[in-house]
């Protein structure tokens, strides 16, 4: 009895214990005893072998998608159109596709296979000539690559040999191995460096036409010559009909200095004359179509406006300015030896007037004609040396900010009835020369 129990049993139960052992320590190819009876431990046998094909059957599956996985992405590395290489905590290269190899180390005997060191490959493409930067510095600059390359910020472009520019993108993986991404962007360098080629030549062109306008803001008035470049006028002989502010002045007296003088002394004068009161013209916003000698035309309401308003009160704080201008150019000229009594005359008049382009198709001039720029000439003619004349229009628009007085009626020339004339009244104006 007790020798059946020893032989068979004990020896069953031991082979089966040492066939768990086995398995519960990942051997699932461990022998197992067969099952051989009915009893309990056949019973426990045969459940151990169903437990272990199980195993095995869920083993294989799982490795097979592994290896499916694994082939993946593998594949999509080897696909992708930019290079990738993988390098372990002791940077030796793991893993990289072919698009690594011919981006970077096209044409070259560099051992690029798994467990190279990362200082190796980029030596030896230093060495063979495939990075610009590292010429004649090739230590340097491999020092400078590595604490890059252990220590991944932001890309960084590097240009390679042949024209080639690579973007790398480098991050670290938590076991401390670098995953980088190389990618080929010549083609967008060479826009970049086309599109600032353009951008030069346009900026360069800017200038010319900036310098240009310059020249012909010169010979045309300012606020023309931008329309003109900006597109907002037109080269046609055209006009319309626009209320406007018109102003005329001369000096008084000016040809008998001008017969008196040397040319080249009533050049100068007439030159500094002219060009400071210009500047004060262009300060408040008006436009000259023109001089004539001494005589200054300027218009305010084209080609820009205010106002009616605000074009009447512009062109009266500009003859103000004018007439105090003048007291300094005055005194100025008598202390250079000047011994002539320059006071200017002011008109101004506010009306009806057609402005635009007058002339021939070949040559035109912006300027506004009519009998209310008649009227603004005629207010300057009859007005005192030193003084500003106003019409009762113009008048009317400045009366509650600018002291004025009535100096009786002119009569003009188409104008069925007289014009009310009224002085300014200047030194009761206090008058900020900003505009």
């Amino acid at each position: 009895m007790w020798l059946y129990v020893g032989r068979n049993l004990i020896a069953r139960l031991t082979a089966l214990s040492d066939s768990m052992l086995a398995i519960a320590g990942g051997n699932l190819r461990a022998p197992l005893p067969e099952p051989g009876s009915d009893d309990e431990i056949g019973r426990m046998t045969e459940s151990l072998v169903v437990f272990r094909d199980t195993a095995i059957e869920v083993e294989e599956n799982n490795l097979r998608d592994i290896e499916t996985a694994r082939r993946r992405l593998v594949d999509a590395i080897e696909n992708s159109s930019e290079g990738f290489a993988f390098f372990d905590p002791d940077d030796r290269l793991v893993l990289c596709n072919t698009r690594y190899k011919e981006l970077l180390y096209p044409n070259t005997d560099i051992d690029i296979e798994p467990g190279t060191a990362f200082e190796t490959i980029i030596r030896g493409a230093a060495e063979n000539g495939h990075i610009v930067d590292a010429e004649g510095r090739i230590d340097e600059w491999v020092a400078a690559r590595l604490a890059f390359h252990h220590n991944p910020g932001e890309p960084r472009i590097q240009q390679r040999s042949g024209g080639q520019w690579v973007l790398i993108t480098e991050r670290k993986t938590g076991d401390g191995g670098t995953v980088a991404i190389y990618s080929d962007i010549t083609d967008l360098k060479q826009r970049e460096e086309e599109l600032t080629t353009k951008s030069n030549a346009l900026e360069e062109t800017n200038k010319r036409l900036k310098k240009a306008q310059e020249q012909i803001s010169k010979y045309i008035d300012p606020n023309v010559t931008e329309k003109i470049f900006k597109g907002e006028f037109s080269a046609e002989l055209s006009h319309k009909r626009t209320k406007l502010t018109m102003f005329f002045s001369d000096i008084k007296d000016f040809t008998q200095f001008t017969d008196a003088s040397d040319p080249e002394d009533v050049a100068k004068l007439l030159n500094e004359y002219l060009g400071e009161m210009s500047q004060i013209v262009r300060t408040w916003g008006g436009t000259i179509p023109q001089f004539t000698g001494d005589s200054i035309f300027a218009i305010f309401g084209a080609p820009d406006s205010k106002g009616e308003r605000g074009d009447a009160l512009a062109c009266l704080r500009m003859a103000l300015e004018m007439q105090m201008k003048m007291k300094t150019l005055r005194e100025k000229w008598w202390n250079q030896g000047i011994q002539f009594p320059f006071e200017i005359r002011c008109g101004i008049h506010t009306g009806m007037a057609n402005v635009g382009n007058y002339g021939s198709e070949g040559f035109m001039e912006y300027s506004a004609i009519g009998l209310n720029t008649n009227l603004a000439s005629r207010l300057e003619q009859a007005c005192e040396p030193g003084e500003i004349y106003l019409s009762h229009t113009s008048w009317a628009l400045v009366k509650d900010e600018i002291p004025c007085e009535e100096v009786g009626t002119i009569e003009v020339k188409g104008f069925h009835y007289p014009i009310q004339t009224y002085r300014v009244l200047q030194h009761d104006v206090e008058i900020s020369t900003e505009s």
